[in-house]
């Protein structure tokens, strides 16, 4: 077996997490950052109509996050399977989950882009376009849609990498698309004056470019996995073990766009367009607290894999408990800087006085459960790592299916426009209380073993780790 990965069975906790995280959290950031350049130069290209072309790109996001949530599903199934397998020094069985993911990848992503091609402007009706909006919509993700394969393959990868230790290739592609990105959104929205469908090209030739990366990587073989043609061939076995381990993040991602409906819906009749830019605004600022948040909880996968697969509980529940810490006091501060900067900040992307007065409202009462999300994306992410398929999947839908969009349907009846924003600080607190009790359960049973590494615990030990 590659050595590659032994150190995550070795070093310090502590660091071993700041390595794998901050390397991540650095590639999550710069993607935050190509996200917000393509809102604030539209906000430039459009001047006067800047919050119906904002607003286009608001409606876009959660059809584009649909795309891409085919490729976490792979990304997180397969290097779920890939920590676990490296860890028990089982090669054949990484090689092949590596090959499958490949295909996989290429086929889902022309299964997804047949459907929304020939739907998309009903797509985007139901997600609550306004007349003002459905153009700048369409014509960003007419784009977006058939560069799809790239944005599959480029976040299944990415997971696949990082799966093995290696957060630094995953940050330097992250980095790559990302730079690309920002580099290349003024020449094709201001140099060929091609607006909203301008940011939609870089932004697919970015991730083109990232996923060409990556793929050379494995094609050279410098992976811990090592790359055989042969294991293209696809695997139902493997197949039905990455869906099910890889399907709570997969509804996480979808349950979020299909939250959007509501939530676009219910701006489209007490907010309007205003309503509409405001939240897509909050969300890409809000991005740059979630994301690094989700940083370290994939910094922490492949310790928490690496260190089950190979008994040593002990080491599991020390990266817990360290990243729980890390993320709860990261979104903390994130909610204390926003709310001291909210009018410099929402002023990057318009000066519309009414977009302007709304939104100093919507963003704090909006992320003010932020401390809280760190638990919910932690625990969700352990349970994937630990294969535990049915506590991953409950845990990841359980902000937006099981708590937000209930409060979306029913606090704007009383509240109009101010329940949209109320909403989500509910669900932020029901999920942190569900997670917190799941993570209660299994992590008494880490701390009871945490010596297993030298007493030894057996295979009927490891299955009993699963609070459902």
């Amino acid at each position: 077996m590659d050595e590659k990965s032994e150190f995550l069975g070795k070093d310090n906790i502590r660091k071993l997490l700041f390595k794998l995280s901050v390397p991540i959290i650095i590639g999550l950031l710069v993607q935050a950052i190509y996200n917000v350049a393509d809102t604030f130069y539209v906000g430039m290209v459009y001047g006067a109509d800047s919050v119906q072309a904002i607003g286009g790109l608001s409606i876009a996001f959660p059809v584009q996050m649909i795309i891409m949530a085919f490729g976490i599903v792979l990304g997180t199934g397969g290097s779920s399977i890939i920590s676990r397998a490296l860890g028990a020094r089982e090669s054949e069985k990484a090689e092949r989950v590596l090959g499958n993911v490949f295909s996989l990848s290429l086929i889902l992503s022309v299964l997804i882009a047949i459907p929304c091609l020939f739907y998309l402007e009903s797509i985007l009706k139901v997600f609550g376009a306004t007349a003002g909006v459905l153009p700048y919509a369409r014509d960003y993700l007419n784009y977006i849609i058939l560069g799809g394969t790239f944005f599959v393959f480029g976040v299944a990868v990415q997971n696949i990498v990082r799966s093995e230790g290696n957060a630094r290739l995953a940050m330097t592609a992250m980095i790559l698309g990302g730079g690309l990105n920002i580099f290349l959104d003024p020449v094709f929205m201001f140099g060929f004056g091609m607006g909203v469908k301008g940011a939609a090209i870089a932004t697919v030739i970015s991730q083109a470019v990232a996923s060409v990366w990556l793929l050379l990587y494995y094609l050279k073989g410098k992976g811990a996995v090592r790359f055989r043609p042969e294991t293209l061939k696809l695997d139902l076995k493997i197949i039905k073990e990455i869906g099910a381990i890889g399907t709570g993040s997969f509804v996480m991602e979808s349950a979020s766009s299909v939250m959007m409906i509501f939530v676009y819906n219910a701006l489209a009749v007490y907010g309007g367009d205003v309503g509409i830019a405001v939240f897509g605004v909050v969300m890409k600022i809000n991005s740059f607290i979630f994301l690094p948040l989700l940083g370290m909880a994939f910094g922490m996968q492949p310790v928490i894999g690496f260190n089950y697969g190979a008994k040593r509980y002990g080491r599991v529940a020390e990266a817990v408990k360290i990243s729980l810490v890390a993320t709860t006091t990261f979104g903390l501060f994130g909610l204390v800087i926003i709310y001291f900067l909210k009018e410099q900040l929402l002023g990057l992307f318009s000066t519309d006085p009414e977009y302007l007065e709304l939104g100093k409202n919507a963003i704090i009462i909006m992320l003010l459960g932020t401390p809280l999300i760190g638990m919910n994306v932690i625990t969700s992410t352990l349970f994937q790592a630990l294969g535990k398929a049915r506590p991953a999947f409950l845990l990841s839908m359980s902000r937006e299916l099981l708590f937000l969009i209930p409060a979306i349907v029913l606090l704007p009846q009383f509240y109009q426009l101010y329940g949209v924003w109320i909403a989500y600080p509910v669900a932020d607190s029901l999920a942190f209380l569900l997670s917190g009790f799941m993570l209660l359960r299994i992590y008494r049973i880490f701390k009871e073993h945490r010596d297993s590494s030298k007493i030894g615990v057996g295979a009927e030990t490891a299955d009993k780790i699963s609070p459902i």
